[in-house]
């Protein structure tokens, strides 16, 4: 069995490899060929004695397709809450905590035929990257392919991974105009990402700044309210999220407006909309805007079963609302394949994990 850290997974996996990893994944979801585990979080009643507020929670998810050859189980042991920053929003946060000061995320990947353990593998790097790349794919089928001002909420670690992956579908893109409320964290990502990317990236002081003259507004936050006021979206505009209530927090990016306004909402699992009770995306169709078949999934478009923007005019919304265990079956098979080519990470022996009588 291979243990490969982030920095092991840094090396050989790239945006592109994870967009590939992951289209086919939906594909085969959506074709019966794949299975997921709705995310499951349990917060439990211990509280840390440094930190008021913020309690254990155990985070997981688990699924698999026939052609990576694995099944993932992604588990996350956390002390998690909310914050309040000096700006007064509020966003939640996890604490490093172990020792260290370190994190605890783990995908471990089983084979389907021989049933053993094959990888423990870190799971941030591929964490970002696998929602960056989602959240990409859903642009790449509903945004206008002629965009060249985008906006985006965040200028922390997911946002990183969204503005690549945004820009490798959308090359046509000159300006990113990026809102967060820290204004040295938003000025900094922009300097950073001008020069790595010869893109104008700039970074605003005004909310509406970031939906105003942009036809993809993506959020890419930790964020507890909405983002923005969906009444400043412009007829073409593609929104994405990726936050939304989990059954244990009601976080949401994007407002009842914004819900409303979309001529097309696309989730990535309809199930976790009703295991979470995501009421912002439930909204609509309370409302009576949408019935709710006509909300679809990102698998189902790339598939070419259900159609993704009908007019140029259309304001489309891709929800990114769960993480799913699949995803780091695809993308963790991957970056595997690649570490073993490179002899990367520590190989230890699987018999260690291997029992001789029956579970």
């Amino acid at each position: 069995m291979r243990i490969l850290s982030n920095a092991d997974v840094q090396q050989v996996l790239t945006a592109e490899d994870c967009m590939d990893a992951l289209e086919a994944a939906y594909r085969e979801l959506s074709a019966g060929q794949g299975a997921n585990r709705p995310r499951n979080h349990t917060y439990f009643p211990v509280e840390h004695p440094g930190h008021p507020g913020f309690r254990f929670r155990f985070k997981s998810q688990e699924g698999g397709t026939v052609s990576t050859g694995v099944w993932a189980l992604r588990i996350t042991s956390d002390i998690a809450g909310v914050e309040t920053l000096p700006s007064g929003v509020k966003r939640r946060r996890l604490l490093p905590v172990a020792p260290g000061g370190k994190y605890v995320g783990l995908v471990t990947l089983y084979s389907l035929t021989s049933v053993e353990p094959l990888a423990v593998i870190h799971d941030s790097f591929i964490q970002k990257m696998r929602v960056g790349a989602t959240s990409a794919l859903g642009i790449r089928e509903l945004a206008n392919p002629d965009v060249t001002v985008a906006g985006m909420f965040g200028s922390g670690w997911q946002a990183q991974a969204h503005l690549e992956c945004l820009l490798m579908v959308r090359p046509s893109i000159e300006e990113v105009r990026v809102y967060s409320p820290t204004r040295e964290h938003r000025e900094a990502f922009a300097r950073e990402w001008s020069a790595r990317t010869g893109r104008k990236i700039v970074g605003v002081g005004e909310r509406r700044d970031a939906v105003a003259g942009c036809r993809i507004v993506t959020c890419a936050t930790a964020a507890m309210d909405a983002c923005f006021d969906g009444a400043w979206l412009e007829p073409g505009t593609h929104v994405t999220a990726i936050t939304s209530p989990d059954g244990t927090a009601t976080r949401r990016e994007l407002d009842d407006t914004t819900f409303d306004r979309a001529d097309r909402i696309v989730v990535l699992s309809r199930e976790q909309v009703h295991h979470d009770k995501q009421f912002d995306i439930l909204g609509p169709v309370e409302r009576g805007r949408l019935a709710w078949d006509d909300i679809r999934e990102l698998g189902e478009l790339l598939s070419g079963t259900v159609p993704g923007r009908e007019a140029r005019d259309d304001i489309t919304v891709f929800a990114n609302n769960t993480g799913m265990g699949m995803q780091f079956a695809a993308v963790g098979a991957r970056v595997l394949q690649r570490a073993e080519e490179r002899g990367l990470g520590h190989v230890i022996d699987t018999d260690w994990f291997l029992e001789e009588t029956s579970p």
